[in-house]
């Protein structure tokens, strides 16, 4: 199949496929010398090499894996403005956090980060001390807003809710002992894997390598011994810097890097069961003073139930095993504010991701992180070894360009690099553009929210073969066009890149199980004709 002209996105150089991956990874294993090798391709990563490369640093980044394999593709998918934070006396994490957000709602990627409502129910649960300290937290975050320079545009205001319009917002909630609620809004992402293919893509724009399928196996800090997960070959990358953003696999590669991680588990389930809400909800884990369940409606017919925070011991796995005894608790909680009735068979899929905590008690010379290891859930830290290595740990999505900046000043201090200064504060993300932009496309609503400017490309892939805007599985809204874009544009190699990260099909499995012909019919047709970068 040819591809059609508009495939082609405006900035060829942001296209990752399989043709480039081969001839870059050529590149570095043929003896080019990088000024940065970055570790780890979720968001933090992806954002080091976006950094790095638009301070005219030379920059390959590889992972074992592909683009948001690991935590960034877990997450609750929120932008937190700091709330939760401004609550435990952290007003310098609160704003980092407040700050953040409105960079990517206002300037880096609002295509992608929108306004989300959301209700805390005044049940029975909630005593009106816990209602008044609420509502005065929300009030506390809109100064933050205020403080960070994002506009009443982007975030409206909080207000107090009647019983009616709570159960307007929320209708699955129980009436008995219902008498109002509180209305919050926060950021919310189209979808975190989309976010790190859009960080990877934009750093490609400023020539970084981006590698996936490359596995680190030892880190120095002039380089890395690695090995072509495809091939099985091994070689060695040579770089002037090297930084381990590979999340809570970092303490396998980085002596003395000790990690804590916790998971964190979300149910998925069908939005008609909830009573079709229009916002999300804060629900109080009873017996808990200062804990909320998040229930987070995705707009295509899911809903996601989260969220956990669970030590865990021994090995780190590729993909957590969600246990039952989280979806229990889970379950247990939404029980104890809806008025429908819910079980396990109205559990659809399940996911958990691992947050890579740092386990030290007072900070290493040089790091950014915390004094004790109560702060450590709150703070990221980046280290550099004895060998030279910088490692980049904790923290959270939000802050994630913040905590990139942070690594490669850290990165460029260490090994003496020639670098200009951070500017990612202003470098739009691959298909952002203002939001009166986004409302005069010519394309379906819901690409727009997650392609944003290439949403009219993604849907005339259409033109040339209208089976590709069928939708890959029953009841739902992905097409064969998004799958062929990711093979042509967004690097994926095979059907989990496909319908695990670059679209969310694969959290349902029946969905997953109906769409794999559509992923391997996109696999072969973009592979046979991948465009020129």
């Amino acid at each position: 199949m040819s591809p059609h002209p508009l495939s082609r996105p405006a900035r060829a150089s942001s296209s990752l496929n399989a043709g480039r991956r081969s001839r870059e990874l050529a590149e570095v294993a043929d003896g080019l010398k990088v000024d940065v090798l970055v570790v780890g391709l979720g968001a933090t990563g992806a954002g080091v090499a976006l950094d790095a490369a638009s301070r005219g640093l030379s920059v390959a980044a590889i992972d074992a894996h592909d683009l948001a394999f690991g935590t960034s593709r877990w997450s609750s998918k929120l932008i937190h403005g700091g709330l939760r934070y401004l609550a435990s006396g952290q007003l310098d994490v609160a704003y980092e956090s407040a700050v953040e957000r409105g960079v990517l709602m206002e300037r880096t990627a609002p295509h992608l980060v929108h306004a989300q409502p959301f209700v805390l129910p005044l049940t029975s649960l909630v005593t009106r001390r816990q209602a008044a300290l609420t509502w005065a937290g929300f009030t506390a975050g809109d100064l933050l807003r205020v403080s960070a320079g994002t506009s009443r545009r982007s975030l409206p205001a909080p207000r107090r809710l009647s019983a009616v319009e709570t159960r307007h917002l929320a209708p699955g909630l129980r009436q008995s002992g219902l008498r109002g609620g509180l209305l919050s809004w926060d950021g919310q992402l189209s979808d975190d894997a989309r976010l790190v293919t859009a960080l990877a893509r934009t750093a490609a724009t400023r020539g970084a390598r981006i590698l996936t399928r490359v596995r680190a196996l030892e880190l120095t800090g002039a380089g890395a011994r690695v090995r072509d997960e495809l091939t099985g070959e091994e070689t060695q990358i040579r770089a002037r810097a090297v930084i381990n953003a590979s999340g809570v696999w970092a303490g396998g590669l980085v002596e003395d890097v000790r990690l804590r991680p916790s998971r964190g588990t979300h149910l998925v389930l069908r939005s008609q069961d909830l009573g079709m809400m229009t916002a999300g909800m804060h629900i109080p884990i009873p017996g808990e003073s200062n804990r909320f369940a998040l229930v987070l409606p995705q707009g295509d017919g899911r809903v996601y139930v989260g969220l956990t925070d669970e030590p865990i011991e021994g090995p780190i796995p590729d993909v957590p095993e969600v246990p039952e005894t989280d979806i229990g608790f889970l379950l247990d909680v939404l029980g104890s504010a809806l008025e429908v009735s819910l079980d396990r068979t109205h559990v659809v899929g399940a996911f958990a991701g691992l947050r890579p905590l740092l386990d030290i008690t007072t900070s290493e010379p040089g790091s950014h992180g915390p004094d004790r290891t109560a702060d450590i859930s709150r703070r990221h830290a980046v280290l550099t070894s004895p060998q030279g290595v910088t490692t980049i740990v904790g923290g959270k999505l939000t802050t994630y360009r913040r905590m990139a900046q942070d690594a490669v000043d850290a990165a460029v201090t260490t090994r003496r690099l020639a670098a200009g200064p951070c500017r990612t504060t202003s470098i739009p993300l691959v298909g952002a553009a203002p939001p009166r932009t986004l409302t005069t496309l010519d394309a379906p609503a819901r690409l727009i929210k997650r392609y944003g400017i290439e949403a009219p490309a993604v849907h005339a892939l259409g033109a040339v073969d209208p089976a590709l805007r069928t939708p890959v599985a029953p009841g739902h809204t992905v097409t064969g066009a998004e799958l062929l874009w990711a093979v042509l544009h967004e690097g994926a190699l095979d059907t989990s890149d496909l319908l695990d990260r670059r679209t969310r099909t694969g959290l349902v499995p029946s969905d997953r199980e109906a769409a794999m012909g559509a992923a391997r019919d996109a696999l072969a047709r973009g592979n046979a004709s991948e465009l020129p970068t």
